[in-house]
């Protein structure tokens, strides 16, 4: 008896590479004692939240009894949760939005597909530099949308611009990019994203309907080394940036985020519209009231990079002792590097063989690479020095 769809029937077959090593990691941690296993798998921040979020919490709790503490809000959020975050992106995207520009979402996931929601029709395309988080794929396919992926340059992940322009057609809608970006670490320079938006204002010319520039930022504060993460608003008209606070704050099971619609681009109160109409109608229907209420006081605190920073390097020993190839991240909590004999699949295979769970680049739109998150303490990436050794040895055999 078939009790669910043929398609997510599909997706339970195939599942996603990080659930598959995060199945195998559960059985290897039982087996030999999780101190005994190096997990680089899962992008799940483990850093506390700033003192902000328990003091924002403390305040809560004194409130919890007032009629409406956690009822329904309007469907775009709270509006003073919406002033303070409007003043906060202003400064961060270098350009004044005003708080009727944002709408504020079940995470950043949750903007994404109330995005594509808004604007996609069925067997519209939406382009994207690959790698790419996983879960595009899916959200795309949510709504009827086909995802087209274009694979960036190698070992750097910097944007192709010709090979985005090449496949940009009359069906294209969307492109779609994500910088500092999961899973390379790559930060698009300021001139690239220039050329980018050139290509996207000649295709849109003439077109009834524009195309979008959708700029997924969950990452933006994290980048290392005084890297610059330009903003896209001045850049496109045709911008909306996603982001949320499940890395900055730490907030990933808060569910907290939003959707930032250009001010300059025209009719921008149109797609606002279509964005609070589609949170309701997907059944988010608002975010939750406990992750918006914690965001005023919150805002312009964050965890502690410099940790971030100090785990970044400690990996980069590691992979160079080992003889491993990779670009330093500019940004993010992962590398990538190449697969040694190119197969990214059985190399991750051989890793699991010394205890070290990695993902396959396949995963992510990019086979003969594979990720690892240090999102970890740095004794674990410090103890797992001596399995990438060997597991890079038996690669060359």
């Amino acid at each position: 008896m078939q009790l669910v769809s043929k398609q997510i029937h599909g997706y339970m077959d195939k599942a996603s590479w990080i659930r598959k090593m995060f199945e195998k990691g559960a059985e290897l941690k039982a087996k030999y004692g999780e101190e005994n296993v190096c997990d680089f798998s899962l992008g799940n921040p483990d850093l506390p939240p700033p003192p902000s979020v328990a003091d924002g919490l403390r305040g809560m709790a004194e409130k919890a009894g007032e009629p409406f503490a956690f009822g329904y809000m309007p469907n775009f959020g709270y509006p003073d949760v919406r002033e303070s975050l409007a003043e906060y992106v202003s400064k961060e995207q270098g350009t004044d939005v005003p708080a009727g520009n944002l709408v504020i979402t079940c995470g950043a996931a949750g903007a994404l597909n109330a995005f594509l929601r808004t604007v996609m029709d069925p067997g519209e395309e939406v382009v994207v530099p690959a790698p790419f988080f996983v879960e595009y794929g899916f959200y795309c396919e949510n709504h009827g949308a086909v995802l087209k992926p274009v694979p960036a340059k190698p070992l750097t992940f910097e944007l192709d611009i010709d090979a985005i322009d090449a496949a940009i057609t009359e069906k294209t809608r969307v492109v779609l990019i994500n910088s500092p970006n999961n899973p390379s670490g790559a930060v698009y320079s300021r001139e690239s994203l220039e050329q980018l938006a050139e290509v996207l204002t000649r295709h849109s010319e003439g077109r009834e309907r524009p195309i979008f520039l959708l700029s997924d930022e969950p990452y933006r504060f994290l980048a290392y080394d005084s890297v610059d993460v330009p903003s896209l608003l001045p850049l496109y008209s045709h911008t909306v940036v996603c982001s949320s606070f499940s890395k900055n704050l730490s907030l990933a099971g808060a569910r907290v985020g939003y959707a930032l619609v250009n001010p300059a681009m025209p009719d921008a109160e149109t797609l606002l519209a279509g964005l609070v109409m589609s949170n309701r109608i997907l059944g988010f229907v608002n975010a939750p009231a406990l992750g918006q209420r914690l965001l005023p006081g919150s805002l312009g605190s964050q965890v502690d990079i410099s940790i971030y920073d100090a785990r970044r390097k400690a990996m980069a020993e590691v992979l160079d002792a080992a003889g491993l190839r990779y670009t330093m991240p500019k940004g993010a909590f992962y590398f990538f590097p190449e697969a040694p004999g190119g197969d990214d699949v059985e190399f991750t295979n051989i890793l699991l063989e010394q205890r070290i769970l990695a993902v396959p680049g396949k995963g992510f739109g990019y086979p003969g690479y594979f990720r690892l998150t240090f999102c970890v303490g740095e004794d674990v990436i410090r103890r797992s020095a001596e399995g990438f050794k060997k597991a890079v040895e038996v690669a060359g055999k």
